[in-house]
């Protein structure tokens, strides 16, 4: 009952279980979508500025390749021009001209002996698509620091005259990028063609300069821009929006990382505050159960199945004592009436059982009174005439009487089935070879030997009266078998008058049918046939076959 209580009480809580799992599911759907549209949005926003510093360098670029002393490649000139820009311009480092050989021609600084740009991805590039062109992470041949090429060719018609490098400082780029910030666990990082990382937000000092994994080097020449989930190298887990170089006007790859475990901490709180909520509540809920159930179920049931066990053992006097307006104290009284009552019935019946004792045993005295009488009558009619009829009928009627007296007392003991039929046939017949009995030993109990004996002598006074036995020349053949726990037996006349099917039920048939209790599971069939009745019966003897078989050795 318990348990029955505790399901209950499981039951009620599923509901909610299910809403708030339910409802969990929706809310980390919904912040996975707002994390990934926040990881794009910052993707384009980063993108957009290197865009614009990009853009803003080209520009100064163009504005130098329209200055008269760079167009002419006056030396003097173009020195002091390059270097008025230079230091105007906070995000570069120097600004110079390089002639078609890759020796610089003039600048903002001074150039170190026998240096050639020549070799430079960037120069080959400008002179190869003659446009504005974005190399890579570079260290840089004149201030010794990492940089971001940028090279524009200088035109004289048709042809490249010269090209014009600069290149943006990446400790400016980082420091631009770091003023930006980012939340705890979020990560922006900047990167060029190749995949090497210029700028990095957290950890620069760890990863700029360093190459992307190639796992995720599909991303920089990706054709569109996407978010994914990756394990970033810090080992991280972040929801990625990245924007590739393949994108028209993007020169370089910018990735915007969101940590997810930090994205979703304010979830993670709440679902371990709604879990322990629920863990509470279903403890509560089972104590509740237990408490209640205890006191206002269990104790009520008990008390009404300890009455029954006592009633069960004997003790009729007891009662729940059960009153008040719950369920369970109306079926205490209910119960407490219905045993009143059963016991008024008890009381009844024990005084009706004295009176049918009373009666029975009054039958029987006038039963024996008659069958001593007959006797009587015929010892003085016929025991000096014919002494051996006499003393034939005597026996007969005594063997009658002995069952009538049996039956009527009701009184009977575990016999062997064999006695019980001889017993049951001896007031019938004179001569015992009339009767054949074929059949194992079996012994019988006292509740199914005496309704036996009550079919037997129906049977036999019937055959008496009607069949077989009423004839000198007829016969009774009784066979039985017996399998596991179940006897068969079968009773076949022969020898007496043609038998007539009935047309109507007698008591006697009604007897047949019903004397066996219903323990018994006893089943009959009559088989009216012309040269004699075959009567059968199955029925339980309320031990297994294998067992009787013991007894009986």
């Amino acid at each position: 009952m318990r348990l029955k209580l505790v399901a209950v009480a499981v039951a009620a809580l599923a509901p909610v279980v299910a809403m708030l799992a339910y409802n969990e599911v929706a809310l980390r759907h919904q912040r996975n979508e707002e994390v990934r549209a926040s990881a794009a949005q910052a993707a384009r926003q980063a993108s957009s500025e290197v865009e614009r510093i990009v853009e803003g360098l080209h520009a100064l670029l163009v504005s130098v390749s329209a200055m008269p002393s760079v167009r002419h490649l006056d030396i003097q000139a173009c020195n002091e021009a390059l270097k008025s820009v230079a230091e105007s311009i906070p995000n570069i480092r120097t600004i110079f001209v390089v002639g078609l050989d890759g020796r610089p021609v003039c600048g903002s600084m001074a150039f170190p002996d026998g240096v050639v740009f020549s070799d430079r991805d960037y120069f080959k590039q400008t002179l190869e698509t003659t446009d504005f062109s974005v190399g890579t992470y570079t260290q840089s041949r004149l201030s010794d620091r990492p940089v971001l090429p940028l090279a524009m060719p200088l035109m004289e018609g048709e042809s490249v005259k010269a090209l014009i490098v600069s290149g943006i400082r990446l400790d400016w780029l980082q420091n631009r990028i770091t003023e930006r910030g980012v939340a705890p666990g979020n990560a922006v990082t900047i990167a060029d063609g190749k995949g090497t990382i210029v700028a990095r937000v957290p950890l620069p000092e760890q990863f700029v300069g360093t190459v992307i994994p190639d796992e995720y080097q599909h991303l920089i020449h990706a054709e569109q821009p996407d978010v994914i989930e990756v394990t970033s190298q810090d080992g991280t887990v972040r929801i990625l929006g990245y924007r590739p170089i393949a994108l028209p006007s993007s020169p370089l790859y910018v990735s915007a990382g969101f940590s997810k475990p930090e994205a979703f901490a304010p979830i993670n709180r709440a679902t371990l505050m709604n879990t322990l909520a629920i863990i509470g509540g279903a403890l509560f809920a089972f104590l509740a159960a237990i408490f209640i159930g205890n006191r206002f179920i269990l104790a009520p049931i008990s008390r009404i199945a300890e009455v029954m066990e006592k009633w069960r053992n004997g003790q009729t006097t007891a009662r729940t004592g059960m009153t008040g307006p719950d369920e369970l104290d109306i079926v205490g009284a209910t119960f407490d009436r219905l045993l009143d009552e059963l016991d008024e019935r008890r009381r009844r019946n024990e005084q009706a059982e004295e009176e049918r004792t009373l009666l029975v045993r009054e039958m029987a005295h006038r039963v024996k009174n008659g069958f001593a009488l007959v006797q009587a009558i015929a010892r003085q009619t016929f025991s000096r005439s014919n002494p051996e009829s006499y003393n034939a009928f005597a026996e007969r009627l005594a063997a009658l009487a002995g069952t009538y007296d049996l039956i009527l007392s009701r009184e009977g003991s575990a016999a062997p089935i064999r006695e019980i039929i001889s017993a049951a046939l001896r007031a019938h017949i004179a001569s015992q070879e009339r009767i054949r009995l074929d059949g194992p030993d079996v012994i019988l109990p006292a509740d199914i030997a005496l309704p036996l004996s009550l079919v037997l002598h129906e049977l036999a006074t019937n055959a008496t009266k009607y069949g077989s036995l009423g004839s000198e020349q007829g016969t009774v053949a009784i066979e039985w078998k017996q399998d596991d726990g179940r006897v068969l037996l079968v009773w076949t006349e022969a020898g007496g008058p043609p038998v007539l099917t009935p047309t109507k039920r007698g008591f006697g048939s009604v007897l047949i049918e019903r004397a066996f209790s219903s323990k018994a599971q006893a089943q009959s069939r009559s088989d009216y046939r012309s040269e004699g009745l075959v009567f059968e019966v199955v029925f339980l003897t309320g031990e297994p076959a294998a067992k009787t078989e013991v007894e009986s050795r």
